[in-house]
């Protein structure tokens, strides 16, 4: 999984945790909260005039590497001078915070971040959220479940709402934790003991097992107002001003990938998919969606890249208006 930066070109990967604070001038521009995804590490090659870098990630990274994704902080406070960026790092260290990605239960993830949100007086006044991989779905967590501070926009980039059913690609030092991973899921994703210690089963979302699916997802299920509406949930994601999802569309990684833009497989198989729009959720609105939709607060973006990899140009074009 990687994160990209060469002398226009990011590519920025993963579905591991962060949360480590920057801070910066005071200034009219909305304080921006990022959350990535699965553990990685580094290596940087060249350094050039003006900021350009060559930066590729594979399995170690954290939330505070100036390498990796500080180098998505710095280009944000590039491009929005003054702006206040927290990079959320779950755990004490860069080691806590790359095992709690593959470990650590999601509900206790989100708790610990609603409550660091909390606590930072420079949110008061709201946030936009910024999501790489995982930890965009981990993010409207937040937004659903705890309404203060604000959260205004919601940007997930390369998230998977509908969860995966598939862990195709995993390169790099952490495949041999991905081969695990898959051995476990395949094996019984539904049983407590998975579900409570390895995150990747929290949004494992199997169509061929519907029923187990919405018994025993302890995260993706609930969010998703599988097994009941929670009116709170609901209001909450509607509050958003925007909603910004953006699929890759030569993605690898994510499967299906449909589920970067809300979709996945129609019930009981693995082959036919549907869209948002089809979907039951929508349909039957259980997430406020359709009424977001309609007034148009959702919006798809693609690229067309692997997972995570796109230009600054295409960043600033696309996903910066949403910063301001």
């Amino acid at each position: 999984m990687g994160l990209s930066v060469a002398l226009n070109l990011i590519a920025v990967s993963g579905c591991v945790l962060l949360l480590c604070g920057s801070s910066w001038g005071i200034n009219a521009s909305v304080p921006l909260v990022i959350w990535h995804g699965m553990g990685e590490t580094h290596y940087i090659t060249s350094t050039i005039a003006n900021y350009h870098l060559f930066i590729h990630l594979f399995a170690g990274d954290s939330c505070c590497n100036p390498l990796s994704m500080g180098a998505i902080k710095k280009m944000v406070e590039e491009e929005v001078p003054g702006i206040y960026v927290l990079s959320l790092m779950i755990g004490k260290s860069v080691v806590q915070d790359t095992e709690n990605s593959f470990f650590m239960d999601v509900n206790e993830q989100v708790s610990f971040v609603c409550d660091q949100l909390a606590q930072d007086p420079k949110l008061k006044g709201g946030y936009n959220a910024m999501g790489f991989s995982q930890g965009s779905q981990f993010l409207r967590g937040v937004v659903q479940r705890c309404p203060d501070p604000p959260m205004k926009n919601l940007i997930s980039v390369g998230g998977q709402h509908q969860g995966v059913f598939g862990l195709p690609r995993c390169p790099g030092e952490s495949s041999h934790i991905c081969d695990w991973i898959r051995k476990m899921l395949n094996s019984g994703a539904y049983t407590d003991t998975v579900q409570k210690h390895l995150v990747q089963a929290q949004y494992w979302h199997d169509p061929l097992n519907d029923d187990l699916y919405k018994k025993h997802s302890l995260f993706l299920a609930d969010i998703n107002q599988e097994r009941v509406v929670n009116e709170t949930y609901k209001k909450n994601l509607m509050s958003l001003n925007k909603f910004v999802m953006v699929k890759f569309l030569q993605d690898t990684m994510v499967d299906p990938v449909d589920s970067e833009w809300f979709g996945f497989y129609k019930p009981g198989q693995a082959k036919e998919l549907e869209t948002l729009q089809e979907s039951a959720i929508y349909t039957e609105d259980r997430l406020g969606l359709a009424e977001m939709d309609s007034a148009g607060k959702l919006v798809f973006l693609a690229t067309d890249g692997d997972h995570l990899q796109f230009t600054r140009e295409w960043f600033n074009d696309n996903l910066l208006p949403y910063l301001h």
